[in-house]
């Protein structure tokens, strides 16, 4: 397992607060310490996840090397917590992360409380790192791609009979072929994660999301961890 790995499950347990809290918190601190882990992205879910670090490979980042540890929040709901242990009031380590449109107030006042800023605005929140996608991740991805492209890489991965099906659906008719991509993402568990890492994969690296690109631009590439702290 590697530093970025135990950082996320470690700092995952210790913001939960339940039982083995204590030890993770130990763990997290011990990778601060030892400057193994630098930094941390926080993103609401594992779809996002999958997409940096698809991302960051397309671009030829080692976060694990850099100390850039991708944090899986959970939900949106739950960033104060990571703000309070992780950012000015904890460790003060590097944060940057990423959220949809509908979680944006959430990460705003969040990031307020923990003293990084004072009515903020969207871009008051990118310059402290913190990017909000319009309206989602998958719909930055479909608009990116465009649906026949998106139709391309369903078909890639063998779910395009799937997706005709769904399509027939009497729900999804009136829909959208936009609304019934994005849709179709999020009918079954872990789809959502599978599609985000095909998608950035396949994508034209001109034409990657803006906030998918900002949080990953404002880390630092290998070389320049140096001037984090």
């Amino acid at each position: 397992m590697d530093d970025s790995q135990r950082f996320r499950e470690a700092a995952v347990r210790w913001a939960a607060d339940g039982a083995g809290a204590a030890a993770a918190a130990e763990v997290v601190r011990g990778l601060v310490a030892d400057s193994r882990v630098r930094a941390a992205l926080l993103v609401e879910g594992g779809s996002d996840q999958a997409a940096l670090q698809t991302l960051a490979a397309r671009r030829c980042r080692d976060l694990d090397a850099e100390g850039v540890a991708i944090v899986p929040l959970g939900g949106a709901t739950s960033i104060g917590r990571f703000l309070k242990l992780l950012g000015p009031p904890g460790l003060g380590i590097r944060l940057a992360g990423l959220c949809d449109a509908g979680e944006e107030g959430y990460f705003r006042r969040s990031l307020e409380r923990s003293g990084l800023g004072t009515g903020l605005t969207r871009s008051g929140m990118e310059a402290l790192g913190f990017f909000v996608c319009t309206a989602d991740l998958e719909d930055e991805l479909i608009r990116s791609h465009g649906p026949a492209a998106v139709e391309g890489v369903i078909e890639a991965q063998g779910d395009l009979r799937a997706f005709r099906t769904f399509q027939n659906q009497p729900a999804q008719r009136d829909r959208t072929i936009e609304q019934q991509l994005h849709r179709f993402m999020g009918t079954t568990s872990g789809r959502k994660a599978h599609y985000a890492q095909a998608l950035v994969a396949e994508l034209d690296l001109a034409r990657v999301p803006r906030p998918l690109d900002g949080l990953l631009a404002y880390t630092p590439p290998a070389g320049a961890v140096s001037r984090w702290r």
